[in-house]
């Protein structure tokens, strides 16, 4: 029987795609867009890997979540694993294949994104390195968009150590967590925040001075909407305040998007990225992002 929509999209947690396709576009703002107009195979090819990452996530969990989240696609029998393991492969797939678009450099880069998330989901994600390989994917999506080109490197960075922490958090939300990840996490979105505000006021690419406050506007969002949801989660750490905190992260990348973007003298296509959070944010009501 083949699954319906709903199912399918609650799989791969359709949602929190939207959150997807900012990344690299703030890597090839930062690069001087590189790819010139191909910059759109980019955040489709990146849209795939995601995509893919969640069916896989589910595909490796199937006999946890057996126990822990019972109504989920796969342990609930709406959806066979072998389904599952199919659509990862189809949509990684159509992301290399998108990526060629990129040239040389962007499909390596997409190579390397799309080897991080299977990597993560079969064999990372219970270790303690768990967080930093989900980073590496998040960073590189940041890279694709920039075809590899180093002057992306900051921003996928940040993109990368928000990841971490958001993971690292995320791993309590059945059973709970500490504080210290939770104030690790409030310490990491700060950081984040703070880095990319100076890099619009220091080096050889300075921001215009519109551009500078536009970035500072929307990374103190991303740094209040996010680190407030996580202190929360430091001082609480329990799995109700830890599920809220990792869906707040997820969001959160909007903002964090905008203000690299806005960094890169491109503030318009930021505020267009902040204006897609209630579209998240309503769709989540229906299905769960994480």
């Amino acid at each position: 029987m083949t699954p319906s929509f709903a199912d399918l999209a609650e799989l791969v947690r359709l949602p929190a795609v939207i959150s997807v396709p900012g990344d690299s576009l703030a890597g090839a703002a930062a690069a001087g867009w590189p790819a010139g107009a191909r910059t759109a195979f980019a955040p489709a090819a990146a849209a795939c890997f995601y995509l893919a990452g969640m069916a896989l996530n589910d595909y490796s969990d199937r006999e946890l979540d057996a126990v822990e989240r019972p109504e989920r696609p796969l342990p609930s029998g709406r959806i066979t694993p072998r389904y599952a393991l199919a659509l990862a492969g189809g949509l990684t797939g159509a992301g290399l294949l998108l990526a060629t678009g990129l040239g040389r450099r962007g499909f390596g880069v997409a190579v390397a994104v799309a080897a991080a998330a299977w990597s993560y989901d079969l064999l990372a994600k219970p270790t303690p390195v768990g967080p930093l390989v989900m980073g590496a994917a998040r960073g590189l999506d940041v890279m694709l968009g920039a075809c590899g080109h180093r002057a992306a490197l900051p921003a996928a960075f940040a993109t990368g150590a928000h990841t971490v922490a958001v993971t690292a958090l995320a791993r309590g939300e059945v059973n709970g967590s500490d504080p210290v990840t939770g104030w690790s996490a409030v310490a990491t979105t700060a950081s984040v925040a703070t880095a990319t505000v100076v890099g619009t006021l220091v080096g050889e690419r300075r921001a215009h001075w519109r551009d500078a406050v536009a970035t500072a506007g929307l990374a103190a969002l991303y740094g209040v909407t996010v680190g407030r949801a996580q202190a929360a989660a430091a001082t609480s750490p329990d799995a109700g305040t830890v599920l809220d905190a990792t869906r707040r992260g997820i969001k959160g990348l909007l903002p964090l998007q905008a203000a690299q973007l806005a960094a890169a003298a491109t503030p318009l296509a930021g505020l267009a990225l902040v204006g897609l959070a209630p579209v998240m944010q309503r769709l989540a009501r229906r299905i769960a992002t994480t």
